[in-house]
Order: C-alpha cells, then sequence, then structure tokens
C-alpha cells in the first residue's frame, strides 16, 4: 500500500494597492492527482495570515481485480464464423480450446469427419467452453445448411448428439456495394456471404466477364434470403433479386416462379437474361482440353474430343446445364460415370468423369438448371480429375464454347401479367436499396 502526499501551498500577494481584489490563488502539487484548484477571498484591511504548508496523506485502495471466470462456473458461448481455410485446430486456436479428448473423439467419429469436411466459409460453429479450456458442447454446420453436427461432454468423455434438424426461418436481407479491387472483395466488405457472391457472378456471367470487364466504381445491390438457427446466420438460399452497374451500363434480374415450379432469372420487364444452358456447369474450373482432335493423354493417339474437359478438384459439384429429365446415369466404358440428360429442341448434355451421383438421381427424374447432379471424378479413361462435359443437338456433339445456345423461352401475354404481380413487392426492396445508395453517396 503507498501513501500519496500532496502539498498545498498558497501564498497572498504583498500590495494590495494597485486597486485589484486580492485572491489567495491555491496551486496542488501531487503524484497521480489530477489537480485541484481552489480560490478564497481574502477582506481587505485585515492583516495578512500566514499559512503553512501541510501534508496530506491519503491511503489508496487497490483496484478490484478483473474478473477471469465466468460467474458460478457457467461456460463461455461463443458464436464463431468460419473463415475461408479454416480447420478445426484453427477454430478451436481462436477461440482458446485446449481439448484433445474432444480433437480425437472428432478425427475418430465418422459422421464428425464428415461434418469437419463440410465447413463452409461464413457459416457459424456454436461452441460452449469451460473457463480451462474443455468443450462442453459443440455444433458444427452441415453445409446443406438445414442440419447440425453437435457433440457433448458427459464427465470426461465426449458423446455425440448426431445431426439435430436446424430450426431454421428465412429472412430476407439486401447489401449494396462499390467495386474497388475484386467482386470478392466488395462483397466481403458489403457483408454479403461468398455463397451469394458466387451467385451473382453466375447470373450476370452471362453478361460481364468478371475477369476482365470489372472496373473501380461498378456498383451491384443484391436481395436474398438468408437462413437463421435461434437467431444465427447458418446459411443462404435464393437471390431475389439483383443489379449490377457495369462500365455505366445496368443489368438487372428478378428471380419468378413459372405455373411449372422452374426458377428463372428475368429482366424486370419479363426478358429472359441468362441463357437456357450454361456453358460452365461447375465453379472454380479451368478448360483443360477444348473440343476437336486431340492427342489422347491414355492411348497417346489423335482421336476426336467431342467436349470440352474442366480441371477441378475431386468432389467439385457439377450442375445441370439447363431443364430436362435424366436420359442415362451409370457406367460407359471410357466416360466412366455419365449423367445425359435430355432437353427441349433436340438438345441433350453429357457429364462424364464422374466420381458420384448426386441421391436419387435416376432414369425419367426431372431437373432444374443448376441442381446437382454429381461430383467431380477421375473415372473412365482419365488420367486426373477433371468433368468432360458435352452440349448434343439430335445427339452429335457440339462445341459448348461456340455453339449458339438458345435463350430462356419468353413469357406469353397471360404469364407476363402474373411476373409483374409476383414480382413487383421485390423489386420495390431492389428500388428502395438503390435510393438509399444514392441518399448515401450524395
Amino acid at each position: 500500500m503507498q501513501a500519496r502526499k500532496v502539498r498545498i501551498l498558497a501564498e497572498v500577494p504583498r500590495s494590495a494597492s494597485s486597486g485589484r481584489r486580492p485572491w489567495v490563488l491555491a496551486a496542488v502539487v501531487g503524484t497521480s492527482l489530477l489537480g485541484v484548484v481552489a480560490a478564497t477571498a481574502v477582506v481587505p484591511g485585515q492583516p495578512e495570515t500566514p499559512f503553512v504548508a501541510q501534508p496530506i496523506i491519503e491511503n489508496l485502495l487497490p483496484a478490484p481485480a478483473a474478473q477471469s471466470e465466468s460467474p458460478q462456473g457457467l461456460p463461455f458461448v461463443y458464436d464463431e464464423q468460419i473463415k475461408a481455410g479454416d480447420t478445426i485446430h484453427s477454430i478451436f486456436a481462436r477461440l482458446g480450446v485446449r481439448d484433445q479428448e474432444a480433437l480425437d473423439f472428432l478425427n475418430a467419429d465418422a459422421k464428425a469427419q464428415s461434418a469437419l469436411k463440410q465447413l463452409r466459409a461464413g457459416r457459424s460453429v456454436l461452441a460452449a467452453i469451460s473457463s480451462d479450456g474443455k468443450i462442453v458442447s459443440l455444433d458444427l454446420p452441415i453445409a446443406n445448411g438445414v442440419s447440425r453436427f453437435s457433440i457433448v461432454r458427459v464427465g470426461e468423455t465426449i458423446q455425440t448428439r448426431g445431426e439435430t434438424t436446424a430450426l431454421a426461418d428465412t429472412r430476407i436481407e439486401m447489401r449494396s456495394g462499390t467495386i474497388r479491387q475484386t467482386l470478392f472483395g466488395a462483397t466481403d466488405a458489403a457483408g454479403v456471404p461468398d455463397a451469394v457472391a458466387t451467385k451473382l457472378a453466375e447470373i450476370f456471367g452471362t453478361e460481364i466477364d468478371f475477369t476482365q470487364d470489372l472496373r473501380r466504381g461498378d456498383e451491384f445491390s443484391v436481395v436474398y434470403e438468408a437462413a437463421y438457427d435461434r437467431g444465427l446466420p447458418v446459411g443462404t438460399q435464393r437471390i431475389l433479386a439483383a443489379e449490377f452497374t457495369n462500365q455505366g451500363k445496368k443489368h438487372a434480374v428478378v428471380l419468378y416462379r413459372t405455373r411449372d415450379g422452374a426458377e428463372t432469372y428475368y429482366t424486370p420487364d419479363g426478358r429472359g437474361l441468362n441463357q437456357a444452358y450454361l456453358r460452365y456447369p461447375l465453379e472454380f474450373s479451368r478448360i483443360s482440353s477444348n473440343f476437336g482432335g486431340r492427342l489422347h493423354p491414355i492411348h497417346k493417339k489423335w482421336r476426336a474430343h467431342n467436349g470440352v474437359d474442366f480441371a477441378a478438384p475431386r468432389g467439385t459439384a457439377v450442375k445441370a446445364a439447363s431443364d430436362g429429365t435424366v436420359d442415362y446415369v451409370g457406367n460407359q466404358n471410357g466416360y466412366g460415370k455419365i449423367v445425359v440428360l435430355r432437353h427441349r429442341d433436340r438438345y441433350s448434355t453429357a457429364y462424364a468423369h464422374l466420381d458420384g451421383f448426386a441421391g436419387g438421381l435416376r432414369k425419367g427424374a426431372t431437373v432444374r438448371q443448376g441442381d446437382l447432379v454429381g461430383y467431380v471424378g477421375s473415372s473412365g479413361w482419365a488420367t486426373g480429375p477433371h468433368l468432360h462435359y458435352e452440349i448434343r443437338v439430335n445427339d452429335v456433339a457440339q462445341d459448348p464454347m461456340k455453339i449458339a445456345l438458345p435463350t430462356v423461352q419468353p413469357l406469353n401475354r397471360d404469364a407476363l401479367i402474373a411476373f409483374k404481380n409476383q414480382t413487383s413487392p421485390v423489386l420495390q426492396r431492389l428500388a428502395l436499396l438503390n435510393r438509399t445508395t444514392l441518399a448515401r453517396a450524395d
């Protein structure tokens, strides 16, 4: 305990003949003291009263120590957002978890391993952690967004609670932003989830080349559905409307559900923006082999190559290029595991060298554009994981990168009336978002 000394000094002016009212000036000098100033009036004509310096000692109580543990031994509860490249080890390190038993369990349990492989940036891990860094409970998000995998500590052991259905409710969220360098940099700054940013690039991909056409100052606005579980974000669903201004040219889309249940993006005046077929039926890929003759990598002979090969990691999702029905699913010679879809107007598409098929996919099943049909692999005659993609007209293969693909069928008069009625509310949201953005800019 330290004593603090404060000295108070006062001096009366020796001359009162100046006509100014005499004051006593008190100055305070002390260690770790903010300062005190006092003024005392002196009655004129009275003799000066000498002041004696007097030390004042004040005992200071120590500051109370910060409480380092939760009250009554309750665990700390965290809602930790998963970052790109995260593993369970990096998440535990950020949360201060020191629990080898929990790590051993997660590494040994088959269902836990499946859940760890489905960690996606932007989702949330829910953890209850004791003051000594032990896991009390842990909820991991499953990639489909409707369930979670949970473990809980019982005594000194870790047990699984298995998968639980997320109590998800859907909310409509609205975001806007300005391009400074890259699309994903701008969407991150605006708080837009990566899944929504990826879908934006897909929706406007037929109008904008996001690798070359972006310019600083380009703007975007998006209205989308977000899923929440007990008030916490667990995933995103559909983009309902979006607008992108690229080099001064404005592009806008709105989602419309037709009478047969198909959902397609149209311009606000009812014109189909997207092509009826996707040229790229998978994400994050590059062309490793073009359409036409080539030296076969296995047979070492020149052969016709009736499709385009997209190099991609094993397990990458492969999507249906257009609405249609499953014409074939199974193994087929050098194609390995292949899916063939039959579409309108004599078109069909093929997806080969797959590692596996989407669950429930069977001959005759109906698929929509963008539906999962399989996963990139290296089955059949393949030297590494990639997708072999074909577009056929009357069962004759065409170059997917050069063929003039049909557009979305236009809406007739009755459908256009229904379109206006259905899309008006979400377009009003988009307009409101854009007015707000302009007001902030002004």
